[in-house]
């Protein structure tokens, strides 16, 4: 039987439209959205709210959630399925989206965290994201999340 991390990914909207992409850390070139697993005991939005401070230094009163979606899955890639597996117990995770405006006079993006995630990161026009950008074993839920929340076809 496989089975499923919880997870919660952000989608973050400035309010002049454009949206925020991070480059992991640990793979220069592969940009994608602040992200991470569900705590034993928290909610989804406590996990959005935590993931958030950790990887981009942000608050809740720095954003408004606007919408989400669930039921986004992914399988971890083979040389990564071990490692996760014997971590976490999974063989994969199941996304729920969240869609944050950011609020007017919110503080810069700081992906100076500790741990650190991300080393950089940029805003875009949702039409300008590149599937390329990610590893293989995202490409369907990004493909599908770009689809349902900006009506975009990757």
């Amino acid at each position: 039987m496989v089975r499923f991390r919880p997870n919660v990914a952000a989608l973050f909207i400035r309010p002049e439209g454009q949206l925020l992409v991070c480059e992991r850390s640990t793979f220069p070139g592969a940009w994608q959205f602040p992200q991470g697993g569900v705590d034993q005991g928290e909610s989804l939005e406590q996990a959005l709210a935590r993931e958030v401070r950790e990887e981009i230094g942000l608050l809740p009163e720095h954003y408004d959630v606007v919408r989400k979606a669930d039921g986004y899955r992914y399988i971890y890639p083979p040389e990564a399925r071990i490692k996760k597996r014997k971590k976490h117990g999974f063989h994969g995770q199941e996304q729920t989206y969240f869609l944050c405006h950011l609020k007017p006079g919110a503080p810069n993006i700081n992906v100076n965290q500790s741990p650190r995630e991300f080393s950089n990161y940029r805003w875009i026009e949702p039409g300008e994201f590149e599937i390329e950008w990610l590893p293989t074993y995202k490409h369907e839920v990004y493909r599908q999340v770009m689809k349902d929340f900006f009506g975009i076809t990757l």
